[in-house]
């Protein structure tokens, strides 16, 4: 007996055969290029976590797909036999689907790139694009709350709620469990994808709900969307001069903010500095090596990147201003990527002693290349070095001094920790 959903029916006919055959030869083209022969501009920015911003237009490299020419017919075949079986026999029992033909187009592009079956790569759409870059810029309208997400699991943890934000102030708490967005289920959804269901117009509200592993139960918010402008650093001065600096994310106003930071402390009178990138997943390789560069000295090697084609990129330092005081670094297994970039470095080079847990380990750099239709791509272009040589992927970096962080602790141990070895470095000179 056949089935038949009138929803789906505008997805029948030459027109949407035409359509698929022109988008599948458009996404093998693509293909060709940028698998076989693409290589990044050396003007791109890379970052370490995908929160970048523009390199050069992708529609621009050259590549030659003649060798997959011959498959142009098979696909197409394939797909108008799938889109012919949906159309005659799926029942769409959502009561809301929404579900549109740009939907299953879009389907498609994500779903030739996560073929790849690398968790660092990803299509974005033009809507996930323009968040992406509005996340880097430090302000956008949404929650307040940083999420991160296991790429073995797929289970999207929240990392910190900003004090004062929609979402802390509506109860959600770090190390909550992401399980609903929307009543949409999240996990194993790309975390970016799920961030763009959590944003929206401000004054909108969206339902969150969690699992909180210290209660064993599931709480549901209706969370406020506001237009936040998110610190990317904090500071203040501890006891015996020993200035505290915490840096949550590398995007585009952090190096200042590390900045401003670093000169108030100085005006008070430091004497020793304190670094926290504990939960810190990283962000724009610029914004971490604007900051390596107040710290370390003029033209020293701050870290490099070998492409697929052995080609070496170094980056330098370029101020003649650096930071004269002991130095301690706290690092745990959610400091990644940049921060794991600023931290390796600091270590080589004995200018800072890393107290903690041993880091994430994610020792690569992605490019996010615009396609010129609105939508991009973020695809892993490089591994990362520390001066020394050091590629951390998959191990991360230990720290000097390994200290766990006591939940049951009413202080924080590690931060003990480096106040202490800073102090004696203090005391010592």
């Amino acid at each position: 007996m056949e089935n038949r959903n009138d929803r789906k029916s505008y997805y029948k006919g030459l027109l949407t055969g035409v359509i698929l055959c022109v988008l599948i030869i458009g996404v093998l083209a693509l293909s060709g290029c940028f698998l076989k022969d693409y290589a990044p501009s050396s003007t791109g920015q890379t970052t370490g976590t995908g929160d970048a911003v523009e390199a050069s237009d992708a529609s621009s490299s050259s590549g030659d797909v003649t060798d997959i020419s011959g498959r142009y017919k098979e696909v197409e075949k394939k797909l108008n036999k799938l889109h012919s079986v949906l159309d005659q026999y799926y029942l769409d029992v959502s009561d809301d689907s929404d579900i549109t033909q740009d939907d299953m187009v879009e389907g498609i592009y994500k779903g030739y790139v996560d073929a790849l079956n690398e968790p660092y790569t990803v299509y974005y759409t033009k809507e996930e694009y323009d968040q992406l870059q509005e996340s880097t810029s430090g302000k956008y309208s949404g929650i307040g709350v940083v999420v991160s997400q296991n790429k073995e699991t797929g289970v999207i943890t929240v990392v910190r709620p900003f004090e004062g934000s929609p979402g802390a102030e509506a109860g959600i708490l770090k190390d909550d469990i992401l399980y609903k967005v929307a009543d949409k289920e999240v996990t194993g959804v790309d975390v970016t994808e799920v961030v763009t269901w959590i944003k929206g117009e401000e004054g909108s509200t969206v339902s969150i709900e969690v699992y909180r592993p210290s209660e064993d139960k599931y709480l549901t918010f209706e969370v406020e969307h506001k237009t936040i402008e998110i610190p990317m650093v904090t500071s203040k001065m501890l006891d015996n001069n020993i200035g505290y600096v915490a840096v949550y994310e590398f995007e585009e106003t952090t190096s200042e903010q590390f900045n401003q930071a670093i000169d108030e402390l100085t005006a008070q009178g430091m004497k020793g500095l304190i670094i926290d990138l504990r939960d810190n997943p990283g962000g724009l390789v610029n914004s971490a090596t604007a900051i390596l560069d107040r710290i370390l000295s003029k033209d020293q090697l701050l870290v490099y990147t070998v492409d697929k084609n052995g080609k070496k990129q170094e980056e330098y330092t370029e101020d003649d201003e650096t930071i004269n005081v002991p130095i301690s670094v706290l690092i745990n297994g959610n400091s990644a990527s940049a921060s794991e970039i600023v931290s390796g470095c600091l270590q080589d080079y004995g200018k800072a002693k890393l107290v903690g847990t041993t880091s994430f380990g994610k020792g690569i750099v992605q490019y996010v290349l615009p396609l010129g239709d609105g939508s991009a791509i973020k695809l892993t272009s490089a591994k990362y070095y520390t001066p020394n040589g050091r590629n951390i992927h998959g191990t991360g970096i230990d720290p000097d001094v390994e200290v766990e962080l006591n939940s049951d602790s009413e202080t924080d141990t590690q931060l003990e920790k480096a106040q202490e070895i800073v102090l004696q470095e203090i005391q010592a000179e």
